[in-house]
């Protein structure tokens, strides 16, 4: 019952710390004067990547701590990192879609800004695939020089990503493609303070932490829950954590994609898959045994 109550809580207030933290990025990303997909793919996408970055960086360090060393943490972790694209790339994808099948009719289409789209897939499909490739070499040859390498890589990767992405900016704001906040700052509105960086910046810290509390709320909840019906640890963190800990994604997405906000909807899928595919993997290649 406790489990239960801890899914029904931690959902609800996912998705009010979700509209308060994109509330906040949008009149952040106005104010700056940046691309949506500056927005979308860096500020918004790692930010609600954060909570999934937590579990396997958690699952990892206790594994490596503990004197038998790689085990159920390990394989938490490891599951932890290699599930969430998959999760964000299916049925976050999905979801978004389904959330405007009525809006927009079966032959309605998604238009997010094509250069932004296809320079994260690009980043993410080469991150990805090499750290796969990595994995999957271990079973037959494990050399630590080779993985400080391939680490040194996919950190480099993900930082020539932001930089393209920051410097494509100004040419998208010039082309329409400007962040524009459509509602008025929450803590304005509800609060009478006025709206300036330092209220947009303290909306969005309590927007992010409210995601990541209430993340882990609900991963509290579907992890006891899951014990009690005895799903193994490689399973729970590679199909049921990562439902838990990609909502944050999937809600922003949803919430702006039936605003027509098609670049941010998908930045904040895409640019997660970029931070997942590069950045996470290289600490848990460093993390594990």
């Amino acid at each position: 019952m406790v489990n239960f109550i801890q899914l029904v809580i931690g959902m609800i207030f996912i998705l009010v710390a979700a509209m308060v933290f994109c509330n906040a990025l949008e009149h952040l990303g106005e104010k700056l004067g940046i691309s949506e997909g500056v927005t979308g793919s860096i500020f918004v996408a790692v930010g609600t990547a954060l909570p999934e970055a937590i579990v396997p960086l958690i699952a990892l360090f206790g594994s490596s701590a503990s004197a038998g060393g790689a085990g159920a943490g390990a394989e938490i972790g490891i599951g932890a990192i290699m599930g969430p694209p998959l999760m964000l790339s299916t049925l976050s994808v999905a979801l978004m879609a389904f959330s405007v099948w009525k809006q927009r009719g079966l032959d309605g289409l998604i238009r997010p800004e094509k250069t932004g789209l296809n320079r994260d897939l690009k980043f993410f499909t080469f991150g990805y695939a090499l750290a796969i490739l990595l994995a999957f070499s271990h079973n037959f040859y494990a050399n630590r020089i080779i993985d400080v390498v391939v680490v040194m890589i996919l950190v480099l990767s993900y930082f020539m990503y932001v930089m393209l992405t920051i410097r494509a900016s100004s040419a998208l704001v010039k082309d329409g493609h400007a962040t524009e906040a459509e509602d008025e700052l929450y803590i304005k509105h509800y609060l009478k303070l006025p709206n300036n960086l330092i209220t947009v910046a303290f909306q969005a810290i309590a927007g992010f932490v409210g995601l990541v509390y209430f993340a882990h709320v609900f991963i509290m909840g579907i992890t006891g829950t899951s014990a009690a019906l005895g799903i193994p640890a490689f399973l729970l963190s590679v199909v049921l954590i990562p439902i838990a800990t990609e909502l944050p994604e999937k809600v922003n997405s949803i919430l702006w994609i039936r605003r027509g906000k098609d670049t941010l909807a998908f930045g904040n899928i895409t640019g997660a898959l970029v931070f997942q595919g590069t950045l996470l993997p290289a600490i848990g290649i460093m993390l594990t045994p």
